[in-house]
């Protein structure tokens, strides 16, 4: 039978081993790190500021010889899949966001080595300044969020570096019992090509740290993107619903012979909408979802087709005009291509000024205000524009924040992943369209082709937390859709708490397995019990 938890006792020797500024348990910070864009949070019982191995070392040690488990957080910004809470209440939230060193980098081969607090804002801002041939591969999720906890959660961007396990290489991790392991030939001293070769002698290593509760990735090397000679962002809007089958049919071959060799993203019309504006409550007089007349007319102001794909081409100048004529070819008839660089921006811009002196322009002024954060995006600038997005259903009230958990937003991400075929896109929708309207709620969905054969689905159930019906039918909305797509075979990249019951079978041999690595290197069970590996 386990032992009950020390909280009191391992937060004094918490404080003992750490310092007082290191541990925090007071009320309004335990609040704060229970807050959460789920519809329900968990509160830990104090949260933990590591700035050194030895600390996390120490943290370790105590959690123990009390019996408190901890969490690891790198900056807390998983917006809808946890966000900074643990799987249960009780838990010591270990935030990392102070180890946030830039260790080193690297000019010759493009790659940096960070800890788990480096911020997307401060590599690019490093690499701009010290190697400036490169760039960074950045998300949406806002200029705070962690290189590092982006990359173990298997997130994406949006350049050829954009799936960002592949585009790592070299792990340093502290196992529970306080031991530091290096991933491939880091673990050798003095080895050369510890952030340039993934593989090391042996088995590889890395995979067993990326969504699992098995250590503390206390340092990664993280490949960066040489700066391309030349590069344009591609934009096609697609009239006709219909047509998303086909567009991804013409796409695929594109993708499978690397004419187009990064993220290439196919979003309907409600996903760029809501990057504009939020939900128009007044106009649908409180129905939910969306009625489609309105829609419509919100569709026309956006100036946005009901599918609208978006990516780059980046490469040599030859390289880049020729995949712009084979771009055309292959959506001749789908839709027409819109081809932007930094002269047509800029462009643009003054276009839309001018024409706004004579009442005029208002829809390119509106679709050039959602492209340039975006652009700016797809060449590694950092930007918070994204995360407007999780504002649709939010009522009224702070609409010049953007963290969501000030603007009271509410958020669950489903992603799975499916093959890049046309008819399986069409299958998803046909299966999920109906469960998200029943519950009120708008499908907002992107299709992204993050590499050669697949592709990732991006659904979100967006609320306002701050509603207790919403918040409900959020959940059931959720609980349903997961069901769905597992009956049908499409299997989300990435979970939150949420969804982990309809995805971790112990019975299964896979997570047997993980179990039985999950005792072995921790079997007190201190590390995030519940996080991906199922709780025994």
């Amino acid at each position: 039978m386990a032992e009950a938890p020390q909280p009191e006792a391992a937060i004094a020797a918490w404080r003992d081993a750490l310092g007082e500024h290191a541990v925090d348990a007071d009320g309004a910070a335990l609040d704060r790190y229970a807050r959460s864009t789920q519809p329900q949070g968990t509160r830990p019982c104090c949260v933990l500021y590591p700035t050194t191995l030895d600390h996390l070392r120490a943290i370790l040690q105590v959690a123990v010889e009390q019996h408190v488990p901890v969490y690891p957080i790198s900056c807390g910004k998983n917006w809808g899949y946890g966000d900074a809470c643990a799987p249960a209440d009780g838990m010591a939230i270990v935030d990392c966001s102070r180890m946030n060193r830039i260790l080193e980098v690297n000019v010759e081969l493009g790659y940096a080595v960070v800890e788990p607090g480096v911020t997307q804002q401060q590599l690019f801002e490093r690499v701009r300044r010290e190697a400036p041939g490169f760039w960074v591969d950045c998300t949406g999720a806002g200029p705070d969020a962690s290189v590092l906890g982006n990359a173990l959660e298997r997130g994406f961007g949006h350049t050829p570096y954009g799936d960002h396990v592949r585009s790592s290489c070299g792990m340093e991790v502290m196992l529970a019992d306080g031991r530091v392991l290096r991933t491939g030939f880091g673990h050798y001293p003095g080895a050369r090509a510890a952030h340039a070769y993934p593989y090391g002698v042996g088995p590889m290593l890395d995979g067993l740290f990326t969504q699992s509760n098995l250590g503390i990735v206390t340092q990664l090397g993280v490949w960066l993107y040489p700066a391309p000679e030349a590069f344009r962002f591609f934009f096609i809007k697609v009239e006709e619903e219909d047509r998303l089958a086909p567009l991804i049919e013409a796409l695929r071959p594109l993708r499978l012979h690397g004419v187009l060799n990064s993220a290439v993203h196919i979003g309907n019309d409600l996903r760029i909408i809501s990057s504009l504006r939020r939900y128009p409550w007044a106009e649908a007089h409180g129905a939910t979802p969306l009625p489609d007349a309105l829609r419509d007319a919100l569709r026309r102001e956006a100036g946005v087709g009901a599918w609208n794909v978006s990516g780059t081409l980046a490469g040599t100048r030859g390289q880049v005009r020729a995949a712009a004529k084979a771009l055309r070819a292959a959506v001749r008839g789908l839709g027409r291509v819109i081809f932007v660089d930094d002269a047509k921006l800029a462009w643009g811009k003054r276009a839309a000024a001018l024409l706004g002196m004579f009442g005029l322009g208002r829809v390119l002024a509106r679709q050039l205000e959602a492209l340039e954060p975006n652009y700016g995006l797809l060449k590694g600038i950092p930007t918070n524009e994204p995360l407007r997005g999780a504002q649709w259903r939010v009522r009224d009230g702070g609409e010049d924040l953007i963290d969501p958990l000030d603007a009271h937003c509410g958020l669950l991400w489903l992603s799975p992943v499916l093959p890049m075929r046309g008819a399986d896109a069409r299958d998803l929708l046909d299966i999920t369209a109906p469960l998200f309207a029943r519950h009120g709620f708008d499908l907002l969905v992107t299709f992204t082709l993050l590499n050669e054969r697949s592709m990732t689905a991006i659904l979100n159930v967006a609320f306002d937390k701050r509603r207790s019906e919403e918040c409900a039918a959020s959940a059931a909305c959720y609980g349903e859709v997961m069901a769905a797509f597992r009956e049908h075979g499409f299997i989300p990249y990435r979970l939150g708490p949420a969804g982990l019951d309809h995805w971790t079978d112990p019975g299964d041999p896979f997570w047997s397995a993980a179990c039985q690595i999950k005792a072995a290197l921790d079997p007190h069970g201190i590390l995030a019990p519940g996080r991906y590996i199922p709780h025994t």
